[in-house]
């Protein structure tokens, strides 16, 4: 399955906000890989997942791997590890500038889930480099 393929199967509402979030994540991280991953459309750089989004039952879930460590009120711990998340029901919700924050700093701030089943469970802060 394609990322557009993933747009295209939600509701009109839903598919308007994937829509939406995939234009602006592909303009700001051009340079990075984008697949299906674990059902849903991912973007990786180095290998690294940085973000992605997905349905839910009530919304659709924009996720940041590292986002705990950006430092933004608007985004949500989720799960035990670094991730963080924004939910939308519509996309007027979207705020295209804290967007491009959010994914400028998800390429400057980034943790090795990469090689955490190698680590054993264990996240450390990777380098990165300019992109």
């Amino acid at each position: 399955m394609t990322v557009q393929e993933y747009n295209d199967s939600q509701t009109a509402e839903n598919k308007e906000i994937c829509d939406f979030l995939y234009a602006i994540i592909h303009k700001n991280l051009a340079e990075a890989e984008n697949k299906i991953w674990h059902a849903h459309p991912v973007w990786f750089l180095d290998g690294n997942p940085i973000v992605g989004y997905s349905k839910l039952k009530d919304s659709v879930r924009l996720l940041f791997w590292s986002g705990q460590s950006f430092d933004e009120e608007k985004l949500q711990n989720e799960g035990s590890f670094k991730a963080a998340e924004m939910r939308y029901t519509n996309a007027s919700q979207i705020n295209e500038e804290d967007l491009e924050r959010w994914l400028e700093k998800s390429k400057e701030i980034q943790w090795d889930y990469k090689n955490i089943v190698k680590r054993k469970g264990v996240l450390i802060r990777i380098m990165t480099k300019p992109y």
